[in-house]
């Protein structure tokens, strides 16, 4: 159990340090934002409350933009994707049985469960903190191709990083 919460602990502060140290520092055109410290809110296990992945979302949302000085939107976003993680679950039904306290990873829930799961909390993440920092639908086009570049870019990072953790095993 404690090799556990280790395993998670380290997990967090890698996908922190890669995007607080490397990913904040890209910015293409305006346009491509990647955040993969997002996956450390995806990989929780099936089991967990939903008052403990509100306070993990939260907490993880706040470290970001108080090195991002983003006052709160990436605590927002977080919050909102903890907060639909478990009707996203439910939504997309797979058939392993798994133990509820099993990291949701590419090996137990299969690609492509985990690539829809992904990609659908990773919109969702965007769409909600896009939306906040420009908090205005007059360039909404401009911002619904923030959305969708930044999604697709986080997405192959996310995915990447997911492979690679569930290979080390």
């Amino acid at each position: 159990m404690y090799k556990d919460y280790l395993r998670y602990i380290l997990i967090f502060i890698l996908l922190l340090l890669i995007q607080l140290l490397v990913l904040n520092n890209i910015n293409l055109g305006g346009y491509i934002n990647p955040y993969v410290y997002l996956l450390f809110i995806l990989l929780l296990p099936y089991g967990t409350p939903r008052w403990v992945l509100l306070l993990v979302g939260f907490f993880t949302g706040l470290v970001v933009d108080y090195f991002s000085n983003t006052l709160g939107l990436h605590a927002s976003a977080t919050l909102i994707l903890a907060f639909v993680r478990p009707s996203i679950m439910s939504g997309l039904r797979f058939s392993n049985n798994i133990n509820e306290r099993s990291m949701l990873n590419i090996s137990l829930t299969g690609t492509e469960w985990f690539i829809r799961y992904a990609a659908l909390g990773i919109v969702i993440h965007h769409s909600t903190l896009f939306m906040l920092e420009t908090f205005s639908f007059r360039f909404f086009h401009l911002t619904l191709l923030r959305i969708l570049l930044s999604s697709l870019v986080s997405f192959v990072f996310i995915f990447f990083l997911e492979v690679l953790l569930t290979r080390k095993k």
